[in-house]
This record gives C-alpha cells, sequence and structure tokens, in this order.
C-alpha cells in the first residue's frame, strides 16, 4: 500500500512540473504597417525575449534599407544620383535576389517603378484629383530602367537622377523572414508572423496542426475567401484591393504595368506559398503582371513553390500544389 502511494505522489509531482505552452503576442508598427508576432513557449521570460530581439531585427533592416528611411543605404542611392555605394554581404544578396526575378519577370518586375508611382500619388501625402495625363505617363514610363542600376563589384549607384529604387516590394517579407530566423536561433519553436501581405510561420502549432491563414476576399476585404492551412511557410500576398489611390469614385491600386502606366487590370490577387519571405514577396509582385502560362509553367518546374492567381473576373488558376494547402 505505501508502495503504490508513493507511486501515484511521484506521478502527480511529475504531472505538477510540466508545463504548458503559453501564448505570447506582440505588435509593433514598422514598414508603414502592424507586425503582429506570435509565439507559443513553456518559457514566457525567454520567448519574450527572443520576440524583442526579432522586432529588433526588423527594425534593423527597416533602417539599413528602407526607401523612405533618410541614412538609409537606399535613401542615399536616390539622393546622389551617379555616385558608387558600398554593399556588404546582406546587400549583395538583396539586389542579386532582385535581379534575378527581375530576368524570371522579363523586365516586367522593376524595383525602379518610383517615376509611376508618384504619378499616380502612392508617395504624396496628399489625394490625387485627376487620372495622369497620356504624356506624363509616357514621360514617366521612359524613366522607368532597371538597367539605371549599377552593380560593381560590391559598389552600387544609380546611373543617372531619373529614377529611384523602391524597396516596397521585397523588404518587408525579407524582414520578417529574418525575424524568423531570429527567433529559431534564440529556442523558439513554433511562431507565427503577420505583416498583413507578407507573412511567416516556424514550425507548426503546438498542439501540431498548421497555422490557419485567412486570405482577404478582394471584392470586399472584410471578408475571407479562403483559408490556407500551412507549416514553417512564407506567404507573398498582392492584392488590388490592399493599396490604392481614389480618383472620380474608382480605385486605381499600386501594382502598375511599367509598359502601359496603369495598373494591371487583368487579375485582382496573388497569392504565394514559399520558404523565405523574401522571394515570396518579389513573386507575388512579379506574378501580378507576368503572363499566366509562364507564371504556371516556371511554379510548377519549381521545388517548394506554390501559386494561387485570381483573374479579374474572380476565376481561378492554381500551380499543381497549392489547393493542397486550402482548408475546407
Amino acid at each position: 500500500m505505501k508502495k503504490i502511494l508513493l507511486i501515484f505522489i511521484l506521478l502527480l509531482l511529475i504531472g505538477c512540473g510540466k508545463k504548458e505552452n503559453k501564448k505570447i503576442v506582440e505588435r509593433k508598427f514598422a514598414f508603414g504597417t502592424m507586425i503582429d508576432m506570435v509565439v507559443y513557449s513553456k518559457n514566457s521570460t525567454k520567448a519574450k525575449k527572443a520576440m524583442e530581439l526579432a522586432f529588433e531585427e526588423i527594425e534593423r533592416v527597416d533602417d539599413k534599407f528602407n526607401t523612405h528611411k533618410e541614412n538609409s543605404l537606399i535613401y542615399k542611392l536616390n539622393h546622389n544620383p551617379g555616385k558608387f555605394f558600398e554593399l556588404d554581404s546582406e546587400g549583395l544578396y538583396l539586389f542579386l535576389g532582385v535581379e534575378q526575378i527581375y530576368n524570371l519577370s522579363k523586365t516586367k518586375y522593376d524595383i525602379t517603378i518610383t517615376p509611376l508611382m508618384k504619378l499616380w500619388g502612392f508617395f504624396d501625402e496628399s489625394d490625387r484629383v485627376k487620372i495622369p495625363k497620356k504624356d506624363e505617363l509616357e514621360k514617366a514610363i521612359m524613366m522607368v530602367d532597371y538597367k539605371n542600376l549599377e552593380v560593381v563589384g560590391n559598389k552600387i549607384r544609380l546611373r543617372t537622377s531619373k529614377n529611384e529604387i523602391d524597396t516596397g516590394s521585397f523588404l518587408k517579407g525579407y524582414a520578417i523572414h529574418r525575424a524568423k530566423i531570429i527567433l529559431a536561433e534564440n529556442g523558439v519553436k513554433h511562431a507565427f508572423i503577420s505583416a498583413i501581405s507578407s507573412i511567416e510561420t516556424l514550425n507548426i502549432k503546438p498542439e501540431g496542426k498548421s497555422w490557419k491563414i485567412g486570405l482577404q476576399n478582394p471584392e470586399d476585404p472584410s471578408k475571407i475567401y479562403h483559408i490556407v492551412g500551412v507549416s514553417d511557410k512564407s506567404l507573398g500576398v498582392s492584392g488590388d484591393y490592399q493599396t490604392y489611390v481614389e480618383i472620380d469614385g474608382k480605385k486605381y491600386h499600386h501594382l502598375i504595368d511599367k509598359r502601359t502606366g496603369y495598373p494591371v487590370r487583368d487579375r485582382k490577387m496573388v497569392v504565394i506559398i514559399g520558404e523565405d519571405g523574401f522571394f515570396a514577396d518579389m513573386y507575388s509582385t512579379a506574378f501580378f503582371s507576368m503572363s499566366i502560362e509562364d507564371i504556371v509553367n516556371y511554379v510548377n518546374s519549381t521545388d517548394n513553390l506554390e501559386v494561387m492567381i485570381v483573374k479579374a473576373d474572380m476565376s481561378e488558376v492554381y500551380s499543381d500544389g497549392f489547393k493542397k494547402y486550402m482548408v475546407k
């Protein structure tokens, strides 16, 4: 009887000592949006420290490369045409990736799109009241030219002042991917990071389930369109409902076709599921203007990459493996 009682007490003590995963949520502002970070951990103190380091990494990337941050490398490039600046290994990695997607898109993805973005009023404090004139568009189109960006060895410059680099299509995805790496390096095993259109997941949820992500309906962003379940994946989402200017009661979104100068008209949303937020962000932008056939052929021949394209009529095109992530 004493032996049975002793075993019961030992089991009780072991049970009492078992810690449960706690959900820890932090939210901070960066890149012009709110970034939400969710971590599950049995050690709240350690997890909160890891989250602090991850947010510091996001801030570091923001300060170092953001187009609109004074003293960032990109700001200096944009305001000192003709002058070379040195790239460290991180900078080289970013610009090699950008060039890769520029070539993949057959020049449609172009980070020197700034002249057209400015013309439509996306960088202005005040609302634009009229559609750009034909001659204004023609002039701005001529200014968009990735070849004005020159990388020689570990040095980079804009040859002339005709355009500027815009980091909006890739830097947020890169920053939260770096944050995911920092969390993992500091012992976090289960995490979710959302910057609205850029999402990172670290492993699965503690109970063994995937992270469920609701995709907004392009025709009514207040409603859920589809739910996808992912584990240890990155998401990049580009949509015509995300950022826009309103002129005479009509919305004109920010995903501009550099050939016409107008927002892309034949699709409403592109969703990427991949393994790297940096590339997921760039793919979602580039795929908004590439031919659908080229996109599907590329994605189906690339490991660990899936895409869903929602066309203007709300019909959908999928890569071979996308539907396996959809939650019914």
